[in-house]
């Protein structure tokens, strides 16, 4: 009997501590963002080029710089020369955010059903935003970690 009561308490605290922390991933920090404040840009022959997108989604959260996400349709093609982006990794989001679905992403960029492409470089210090383009026209963006190499010009 005697540690029972202890026992409960720490059982307790451990399982209002993961409801936190799961909350806190999930919701506590996401938020929507204004579409209107969201330019879709893609690179093309080194100078960003904006592109016109319909139908954004968008998140963020300023507790990471990776946590933006996005979901939208292009109305126009991309530039001939937009620059592909080698080693895209969609990373996943909130399950609400139900747009966005990462698996299905890298998949369809594994497979060739969607293309990668540099959206915007260091949109934050060493990350990039890079957009997965369908083609019909579906859009997906995140943001990423960069590779820093000479050959990209990026070193610390």
């Amino acid at each position: 009997m005697n540690g029972r009561i202890p026992a409960l308490l720490i059982l307790g605290a451990a399982l209002v501590a993961g409801v936190g922390v799961w909350y806190a991933q999930e919701y506590g920090f996401y938020e929507r963002v204004d579409p209107a404040g969201v330019a879709i840009t893609v690179m093309a022959g080194g100078q960003a080029v904006p592109l016109q997108a319909g139908d954004l989604e968008a998140i963020d959260a300023s507790s990471s710089p990776i946590r933006w996400r996005g979901c939208f349709r292009l109305d126009q093609p991309l530039p001939a020369d937009a620059e592909p982006f080698a080693g895209a990794t969609p990373l996943i989001g909130p399950g609400w955010f139900s747009c966005f679905d990462a698996g299905r992403i890298a998949a369809d960029l594994a497979s060739g059903a969607a293309k990668a492409y540099l959206s915007q470089p260091e949109i934050r210090p060493d990350v990039d935003r890079v957009i997965a383009v369908y083609p019909d026209g579906r859009a997906f963006g995140w943001h990423q970690f960069n590779d820093k190499t000479p050959e990209r010009g990026v070193m610390d």
